[in-house]
C-alpha cells in the first residue's frame, strides 16, 4: 500500500539544508522549516533524494568536521608519560635493610613463651612497618641462631633468631635480632638461591 501511495505522490519537493550542512527534502509549496534553507534543487521525491545522495558525501555535521580538521592541524599535546614505578614486592622490600620486628606470641607475651616457641622449633616474627603488619612463621635454624647471651628467666640479653620460610613463592631466610626484655628488635629477609636448596 505504501509503494502505491509513493507512485501516486505527485508532490514536488525541494532539497533543504541546515546550518550544519545536513540535507533533507521538503514540499516545495511549504515554507522552509526554521533553520533550513533551499539548496537549489527541486523535483519529484526520487530525484531530490538522488541529488542528496550525490552531494551529501560526508554525513558528519559541519561543526564536527571543523573540530576534527582543527585537531588534525593542531593535535593536543601527548599526555605526559606515566612515571609510576612498578610496585616493589613485599619480599624485595623486606630484603632491603633492617626493619622493626616483634615476636608474636599468643596468648601470653613473655620471654618464657618465646623460649617455648624456640624449643618447638617454630617462631612467629612480625614486621611491624608493613601495612597491617606482616607476621611470618619461621622454622628456627638452631645452628644459625644465637642464644648464648640470653637469659630467659630474668628476660635479659639479645637473641639472634634465624629461620627459613616461603613468602610469595620465594624461599627466604628471616634473621631477627630480638631484645628479650621487650621482645622487639630489628629483622630482615634474605632470598635463598635455588642452588642452596639442593
Amino acid at each position: 500500500m505504501s509503494s502505491h501511495s509513493e507512485e501516486e505522490d505527485k508532490t514536488i519537493y525541494k532539497v533543504v539544508r541546515n546550518h550544519e550542512e545536513q540535507y533533507s527534502i521538503w514540499p516545495e509549496y511549504k515554507e522552509n522549516p526554521l533553520g533550513w534553507e533551499e539548496a537549489g534543487k527541486a523535483g519529484p521525491k526520487a530525484e531530490c533524494l538522488a541529488y542528496i545522495k550525490e552531494v551529501w558525501t560526508d554525513m558528519r555535521p559541519l561543526s564536527l568536521r571543523k573540530k576534527m580538521e582543527e585537531l588534525s592541524k593542531n593535535p593536543p599535546p601527548a599526555p605526559p608519560p606515566t612515571t609510576t614505578k612498578p610496585q616493589e614486592s613485599l619480599v624485595d622490600r623486606l630484603c632491603k635493610g633492617d626493619h622493626p620486628v616483634e615476636i608474636s606470641l599468643r596468648p601470653n607475651v613473655s620471654a618464657k613463651a618465646f623460649k617455648e616457641a624456640i624449643d618447638t622449633g617454630y617462631v612467629r616474627v612480625k614486621f611491624t612497618d608493613t601495612k597491617g603488619g606482616t607476621e611470618l612463621g619461621i622454622r628456627v635454624n638452631n645452628e644459625a641462631s644465637d642464644f648464648q647471651d640470653v637469659n630467659f628467666e630474668p628476660a635479659t640479653g639479645r637473641a639472634k633468631v634465624v629461620g627459613e620460610l616461603t613468602l610469595d613463592y620465594t624461599r627466604v631466610r628471616c634473621i631477627a635480632d630480638i631484645d628479650l626484655q621487650s621482645l622487639t628488635g630489628q629483622g630482615r629477609l634474605e632470598k635463598i638461591a635455588s642452588a642452596a636448596l639442593n
